[in-house]
């Protein structure tokens, strides 16, 4: 939506300031934060926000608002300063609280904690490469559910990028697969000041951000970061160049207004000093000596454009009505898919497997993907250039093109860490099911990514295959060693190693209907057989169970296992009977979900007046002591793999069914 009609005066210029002092009261009142950018980007900050950015204060979560991303999250009071003036439910106060515990204007933004933040930002780079997430998901939505004169889904994903987002190597990444596929709702500021914490960022940086963004098929305009018809105009041609991404390049300067700070360093990430906020308010025209000064002509010039936006709003909601009338079945898969429902019947050709057959745990999740994805419109997958390896492209899917957002598969390329952030962009904008695929071995690639997206809870499916030394031929390189561990020890994200096919399908059942964080699903590359015991989804949901027990519940040992070692836990429970053992195997498929079940549970699987147990996991045995105790012993890969036939290679460590079988004894013999 454009206000194109609203002239610019002098209190667009006195809206800008006010942007700028509360930026400098709030870091200076904190002693902590970044002043520089916020103060130079407040001119585009409030043409954007004042006459074009469609969005309502009232309703935070409306579905068809513009997105607006403020990547370099470390200049957060100048969003909250907009979010502010706006009239979002942030009162002044808040600002005042900048970065003090408890309140809702931390140090960078956090979604799902200030009302109207779209995403958490700070590590930089996330931003620019979720908005393109955010993008896709408008344009592949808008492609389903849209028909003549109904425009139901019609919306920009704006963003404010700095240096550090366009020097990391995740925006390259993002900027090449967004140009690509000809993303034309997404237009990004770039804030050009030529400075970073160092200095001048000609220390490091040297690039021709122009031709670099045309290369990759960008729209690419430049202004004066302080002419408002200007940079109203850019903002016109690039929502009507809706072929490709818009970048507007903002010659701005940090710390705008600052007479001894402005276009320096010291201006980035510490404030100002009393005086010199004292000085810049005189030049910018404020009240030097009030702190979070808010005139009523700025608040009202914000306030004009929210109410326009409450019409937009309104009358998009009519607009729905009278498509819900005239298309009823779609309007109802579309408040399906914004609910984050799944469809009546959506696993009702889940495949069962039966004891001894074979086959790898990748391979069983392509085979669930075939048997859902006809149900579910909304699921979107992809995979960063190994699809045949990963099988995360089902069944006769379409593949998502240049221009075209009919398909439902996205060719990511060789792009893992920009794949990580655009899944998050998917999820955040929701109405999709978003899920992507690469080698566990990569997911170090995507790690960033990941850790926000379990900061913010996105229920991003992760499906990392080939996730042992049971890769076998490619050697320690492609051979995850310590992932899984690492994994594990990322707050909020479930990880899922399945045993074999039918643990997979439970893997994910979880993941598609628990949607409040992200679920990581880690398979092999070899095939596995299938165990008795393995076809209760509900069994591992419960993250460890028990897959085969001694007579009357009373073994001598436990051996514990995850993914392809259950197999080699319930072989070495074959042989300790042999030797008149008896041995229980116990299934861990996810730690994160054992620990959520109660303390009777656990105390049943893993009885604590059973101390001698073992553990099995092709890995780092880091972690697995909490499960075995002071008395039982952890057999794992605590170093680097091999190339060789993978059979030969889990052998030669030691990952066998007799190794278990003797360290068993040797537990019971202690």
């Amino acid at each position: 939506m454009s206000k194109m009609t609203l002239p610019y005066d002098a209190t667009d210029t006195l809206a800008a300031n006010v942007i700028r002092g509360l930026a400098m009261d709030g870091v200076q009142k904190a002693d902590s934060g970044h002043p520089g950018m916020p103060m130079g980007m407040a001119t585009v900050a409030e043409v954007l926000w004042t006459r074009f950015l469609k969005h309502n204060p009232g309703d935070s979560k409306w579905f068809n608002r513009d997105r607006f991303i403020l990547s370099g999250g470390h200049g957060s009071m100048l969003l909250y300063s907009l979010l502010h003036l706006a009239g979002y439910d942030l009162p002044l106060e808040q600002l005042k609280q900048f970065r003090q515990l408890g309140s809702l204007t931390p140090g960078h933004p956090e979604y799902g904690l200030t009302p109207g933040v779209e995403m958490t930002t700070g590590p930089l780079g996330q931003g620019f490469a979720s908005g393109v997430g955010m993008a896709l998901a408008e344009a592949y939505l808008s492609q389903l559910f849209n028909r003549p004169g109904y425009p139901v889904v019609d919306h920009f994903v704006y963003a404010f990028c700095g240096d550090g987002d366009m020097e990391e190597g995740i925006s390259h990444e993002a900027a090449s697969l967004a140009g690509h596929l000809k993303l034309g709702k997404l237009i990004y500021f770039y804030d050009d000041n030529n400075i970073s914490i160092d200095g001048p960022t000609s220390l490091s940086y040297s690039d021709n951000v122009p031709q670099r963004f045309e290369a990759y098929h960008w729209h690419v305009q430049t202004v004066d970061a302080y002419d408002m018809p200007a940079i109203g105009a850019a903002i016109f041609r690039a929502q009507i160049n809706d072929d490709r991404p818009s970048l507007i390049i903002c010659k701005s300067h940090i710390g705008y207004g600052s007479p001894h700070k402005q276009d320096s360093a010291e201006a980035h990430g510490s404030p100002l000093g009393v005086e010199e906020v004292r000085l810049t308010k005189l030049a910018l025209g404020l009240p030097p000596d009030e702190q979070f000064w808010v005139p009523d002509e700025a608040r009202e010039r914000f306030h004009v454009a929210t109410k326009a936006n409450r019409v937009a709003h309104e009358t998009g909601d009519d607009i729905f009505a009278r498509y819900e009338a005239a298309y009823p079945e779609l309007a109802a898969a579309f408040k399906q898919a914004l609910a984050g429902q799944l469809p009546a019947g959506w696993d009702a050709t889940l495949p069962v497997w039966k004891p001894g057959d074979k086959l790898a745990t990748r391979s069983a999740s392509g085979k669930l993907l075939d048997a859902i994805a006809p149900r579910i419109p909304n699921l979107i997958g992809g995979s960063a250039d190994l699809t045949p390896s990963n099988n995360t492209r089902f069944k006769d899917a379409v593949d998502v093109k240049p221009g075209d957002f009919s398909g439902r598969y996205v060719r990511y390329g060789i792009r893992e860490h920009a794949m990580g952030a655009i899944l998050n962009g998917l999820a955040l904008h929701g109405g999709v099911i978003p899920y992507g695929g690469t080698f566990l071995v990569f997911s170090d690639y995507m790690r960033g990514a990941v850790r926000l997206s379990a900061i913010m809870k996105t229920p991003v499916i992760y499906v990392w295959t080939h996730d042992s030394v049971g890769v076998g031929e490619d050697g320690p390189t492609h051979q995850p060693a310590e992932h899984a561990a690492a994994l594990r020890a990322i707050p909020n994200l479930v990880v899922i190693r399945p045993a074999d096919a039918n643990e997979t399908a439970a893997a994910w059942r979880y993941a598609l209907t628990h949607r409040d964080r992200p679920v990581a699903l880690l398979l092999t590359r070899q095939n596995l057989t299938v165990m008795p015991g393995t076809e209760d989804p509900a069994r591992t949901a419960r993250g460890g169970y028990i897959l085969a027990d001694a007579p009357e519940g009373k073994p001598d040992v436990i051996l514990l296992a995850a993914g392809s070692e259950v197999n080699v836990a319930m072989a070495a429970r074959d042989l300790l009977a042999q030797q008149g053992v008896l041995a229980r195997v116990v299934s861990m498929p996810s730690w994160e979900l054992f620990e959520e079940q109660d303390a009777a549970y656990r105390a049943d699987v893993l009885p604590p007046a059973i101390t001698a147990r073992v553990s099995v996991e092709a890995g780092v045995t880091l972690g697995w002591d909490r499960y075995v105790g002071p008395y039982g012993a952890t057999i794992g890969i605590n170093r680097f793999g091999e190339s060789g036939k993978y059979a030969a290679v889990m052998a030669d460590l030691g990952i066998t069914a007799e190794n278990v079988a003797k360290q068993a004894l040797a537990v019971l013999n202690k």
